[in-house]
Order: C-alpha cells, then structure tokens, then sequence
C-alpha cells in the first residue's frame, strides 16, 4: 500500500484569519504581497540602537499575543460559518508558538478565549518547531481531518518580535543588513522578522459541505522531512526540502507539471535561497523554467514559528483572487538561482495547485500543497 496515497476524506480550508504588519484580515495581507508593498520599518517596541539591523515588519498597533491570535481564530471561524453555540462545532486547536518563558501562560490565554468564544476543547497540542513549527500543526491536522480522527481542526500561530530573539539573530548576522529582504535577488545579505498572527480551519469536505461552509482550498498534499545537515546552514542541494516537495506530490497523487505556482520559503539567506532553489530544479527539472516562484516574506517579514501559516494564507488567497504575489526586493538576477520569479508587478494566473515551503534550523522542512476550489 502505498502510505502516500490520497486521502479518502479530503481536507479542506473552510476559514483562514490573519494579523500583520500590512494591517488586519486576509484580504490587507492578499493587497500587500501582490503588489509588492514591503511592510518594514524601523523598530521602536524595543531599544536596537546596538544593532547592525534595525528593521522588521511589525503589527499598526501592539497587543498581547494571546489576543492577536485569539482576534485571527475569530475571522477564521466566522468566516467558516461556524457556530459557537451548535453541538459538535467546537474544534481541537493546534497552535504554534515561540519556546519561551512565556508559551505556556500564552498557550493557556489562547485556550481559554478560544473554548470561551467557540466551545473548542482548548488547545490540544502546542508546536514550538521553529520556523516549521506551524506547517507541521497544518500537516497533522489535514491527517487527523483526513483520517476522520476529526471532522474540523483550527490551527493557530503567533508570533510577536521581542528582543531576545532579534539580538539573537542580529548577532548570528543572520538579518539583513541593508533592511531589505531580498529573496533570490543577487546582493541579498539575509531576512528581516516580522509580527503575525494567523488561524486556518481545516475541515472534512463532506462535513463542510453538510454545513454549507464556504470551500476556500483544499490541502491536496503534505510533506515533513529533517535532514539534520547542521545546526543552521541548510542542507547544500537542498535535499530535505526536496524530499518534503516529492511526498507532498506523492501524497496528492499529481504529476511536479501539474503544479503552478510556490509561494517558497526564501528568506533572502545566500546559503538557504540557493538551497531551495536547487531543491526546486531537482523536483521539477525542465518545468521549472515555467514555474511561477516569489517568496511572500519580502513584503510580511519572517515570522518564525508562525511564518508556515501566514504563507499559507498568502497561498490560499493567490488561488482565491488568480494572483500571483511580487518577489518584492529584486536587485537582479543571481545565476545561481535560475527561477521563474515573479517580478515588476503580480501576475495573473489560475493555477490548479500551489505549494508553500518552510525551512527552519536544524535541517526540518514542510511542504504544504493547496488545491483551488
């Protein structure tokens, strides 16, 4: 048997919700990346004076986190139809967060405001994976919903940019140091961070179409890989990115052709970036010439543990609105890259199936596949 076989329930996306720096709800975020429009801009929250970069993308007005991901689990629910008050509509949550001294009293407001709105059992498991943290909780909950474990599941992600982990990264010189992220583009010297908080709501197909949900997208595919190469650096041929590609594809049962859009994870790292644009020419070989490819953080920053939810809403609306989002801080072309990248303004296009890709430390990828409607 083969253990990537379509499902016999199809998961579906039936509510997606969003906060970040390009203001709140989906359709601000769907206006910023398609354009192009970079959310970035000197930090004030904390003192960065002492800092080589001085740059993020952060939300208009601050809040506590628990709160911005309790205001995103709201329009995703709301937009489900889904009624906090009917038998059985409470779904488990699965939530992604930062591993700190904070998570566990964040996870537990989550819990309460969201059993208290929506009559969810409270939050079921607590991903703090890094930067693939979230694709993971979507990847077991499209196999939960797809294995009828579940007839809907809500993932949850947050993150805010604090201190502690911007220093960190400005001293592993891993953000840019020109303020602008620059995926693919030659002089790219690294990424920026970013404010998100997002929700998505996966659902039976049968059991949304019982309801009379809306259908958004449907996760055709899902792939997780580790390839431990190094504490940091990616894997040089991107092979564990490849390999998370490959079973998302298997696993959906399409041909790499048939994709037609990815929403990559492109940091604007010189190491990371031609990674996974090498892990893209193995996976797609010729096709990869007529594949659309742009990285959303160029415009929304990095949001680390919430950055694989916030891409995913990004990738449900280029399907929604048949527009592909800007690779937004192009300089010019690295020969080493060799994508199809979407440049000077969006692109009009209907593609049957997009991917969005994560990568984080330690070698851990996700490749989530989403089908239009």
């Amino acid at each position: 048997m083969n253990r990537h076989a379509p499902s016999a329930v199809r998961p579906v996306v039936t509510g997606v919700g969003v906060l970040s720096a390009a203001g709140d709800g989906p359709a601000a975020l769907a206006e910023a990346v398609v354009h192009g429009k970079a959310a970035f801009g000197t930090v004030t929250r904390f003192d960065v004076s002492a800092r080589r970069t001085t740059r993020a993308a952060l939300l208009p007005e601050p809040r506590p986190l628990a709160d911005a991901v309790l205001d995103a689990v709201g329009q995703a629910c709301r937009q489900a139809g889904l009624d906090p008050a009917g038998p059985g509509d409470g779904p488990p949550v699965l939530l992604a967060l930062h591993s700190d001294l904070h998570t566990r009293a964040t996870a537990g407001a989550v819990a309460a405001g969201a059993a208290a709105a929506w009559g969810t059992p409270g939050v079921t498991r607590t991903y703090t994976g890094a930067c693939v943290a979230a694709g993971t909780a979507v990847a077991d909950a499209a196999a939960l919903v797809a294995a009828g474990r579940h007839p809907r599941v809500l993932v949850a992600a947050g993150h805010l940019v604090e201190p502690g982990v911007f220093a960190a990264f400005d001293a592993g010189r891993a953000l840019a140091r020109d303020g602008e992220l620059r995926p693919f583009s030659t002089g790219r010297t690294g990424t920026l961070l970013g404010d998100a908080t997002a929700a998505v709501l996966v659902e039976a197909e049968p059991e949304a179409e019982r309801r009379g949900a809306p259908v958004l997208a449907r996760l055709a595919g899902w792939g997780r890989t580790g390839d431990a190469h190094h504490v940091c650096r990616p894997h040089p041929t991107g092979d564990g990115v490849a390999r998370a590609v490959e079973a998302a594809l298997a696993r959906a049962g399409i041909a790499p052709e048939e994709v037609g859009y990815v929403n990559a994870n492109g940091t604007g790292s010189p190491l990371s970036d031609r990674a996974e644009a090498d892990a893209l020419r193995r996976v797609f070989g010729a096709h990869t010439a007529r594949l659309p490819v742009s990285s959303s953080k160029a415009v929304h920053g990095h949001a680390l543990e919430a950055s694989a939810l916030l891409e995913l809403v990004v990738t449900v609306q280029t399907l929604t609105e048949g527009l592909l989002p800007v690779n937004a801080g192009w300089l010019g072309p690295d020969p080493e890259i060799g994508l199809d990248l979407v440049l000077d303004g969006p692109r009009a296009a209907r593609p049957r199936y997009a991917l969005t890709l994560n990568s984080a430390f330690g070698g851990a990828n996700t490749a989530l596949l989403v089908a239009a409607r």
